[in-house]
């Protein structure tokens, strides 16, 4: 299996209407975190095989929609798709380049929780295509895993870590701060740990209650604005430092080593969505579509083995929801919305896409950069950016 490598600019190869990346979603988990509000279901026991056979299905159904892209990366998330047994990813994986073309180098990634049960099965997903594992690691402090309501501790989290890096060429974990009652002095040492691990990349996401979980039946309340404000900026700085920059709003990596599959979201390129409550985009002969698959599992279950898919919604994105959503996507990262490829995705220069006295205002600001490469926020303005963006796209 190739490994991945630092994303090339697109004239170097196949435009993005001609390129695909591959989704598969995993709802299952062992137990539903507090946190949570994914698409995802605690099950005890799962029929692997007709999983299996499902998620092979729905793959041949839009395999043959797009039969002739060139596929660019995989990624199993969900849930736990570390709960997948790896015959089934090896399946999905045969069966993806059976109908795609393969680029010389594609990124294939298993989001893993750190159990030991799952951990001992890294090899085995080596072996079965996957070159990238994402650990759900959160925190490295026991209390704080227990509030989080992980199911593993601090020391099956550091294992899980060594046995990923022996398994597979590329590692990525990822940590939650903000949490009630963390200082600073708490998340600095979080910080200093992770990278002792040296990790290629690694993903820091501030805790958010969301109606509908646990944490918000309970009236959990994270971190105060400020200090969730201090606790970003003190990510940056220290992972920066290690040689771990920020290239998304959440998300640190060396250089080279950057999630293939998440920029492509964010640069607006196509991709496809299986499993209950995947979502996609393809850009067919009328423009890009959106496409939802049936969230609920039974009910995916059933209908992929009725139907050959679940697609509950497919739209075509309007001219203005697709510009938009390209400029919201892009300004999350460092690299910004590129001039040459929103022409190439919209018909338009990004100028023509944005509300002119708002743009005047933020560039005089300082809170928004515009120039021959193209559209960006600079590192500073992040924390504002739903403001920046409503001005923006007033």
């Amino acid at each position: 299996m190739a490994t991945p490598a630092h994303p090339q600019p697109e004239s170097s190869g196949p435009s993005s209407a001609s390129t695909l990346a591959l989704y598969v979603h995993w709802p299952f988990c062992r137990s539903k975190c507090p946190y949570c509000d994914f698409n995802s279901f605690a099950s005890p026991k799962v029929d692997q095989r007709r999983w299996r056979d499902a998620l092979l299905t729905e793959l041949r159904f839009f395999a043959e929609q797009t039969a002739e892209r060139v596929m660019t990366s995989v990624f199993f998330g969900g849930g736990t798709p570390s709960l997948m047994a790896p015959d089934t990813v090896a399946a999905i994986l045969e069966a993806a380049r059976t109908h795609w073309r393969w680029a010389e180098e594609v990124e294939v990634t298993l989001e893993a929780n750190p159990n030991s049960a799952e951990a001992g099965r890294f090899h085995a997903y080596r072996e079965a295509g996957i070159n990238r594992i994402s650990l759900g690691v959160q925190s490295f402090d026991d209390e704080a895993l227990r509030f989080l309501g992980r199911s593993h501790d601090a020391a099956q989290a550091r294992r899980a870590i060594e046995a990923a890096r022996d398994a597979v060429p590329h590692l990525s974990f990822d940590l939650i701060y903000a949490l009630p009652g963390q200082t600073m002095a708490a998340w600095s040492a979080q910080l200093e740990e992770a990278i002792a691990f040296a990790p290629d990349h690694l993903s820091a996401y501030q805790l958010t209650v969301e109606p509908g979980t646990p944490f918000h039946e309970q009236g959990v309340v994270p971190a105060e604005e400020d200090i969730a404000a201090s606790q970003y900026e003190l990510a940056g700085d220290m992972l920066s430092r290690a040689g771990l920059p920020p290239y998304e709003i959440s998300n640190h990596a060396r250089p080279g080593q950057e999630c293939r599959h998440n920029l492509g979201y964010w640069r607006g390129d196509d991709y496809l969505g299986l499993g209950p409550g995947a979502h996609g985009r393809l850009t067919m002969a009328g423009g890009t579509e959106a496409l939802a698959q049936i969230a609920d599992p039974n009910a995916w279950l059933q209908a992929v083995e009725r139907s050959g898919h679940t697609t509950g919604e497919r739209i075509l994105l309007s001219p203005l929801e697709r510009r938009e959503e390209l400029i919201m996507m892009g300004l999350r990262t460092t690299e910004g919305v590129d001039r040459a490829r929103f022409r190439r995705q919209t018909g338009l220069d990004i100028e023509d896409a944005l509300d002119r006295d708002g743009l005047a205002r933020l560039l005089e600001s300082g809170l928004i950069a515009l120039d021959e490469r193209g559209l960006r926020a600079p590192r500073h303005a992040w924390l504002r950016l739903d403001a920046i963006l409503g001005g923006l796209l007033a």
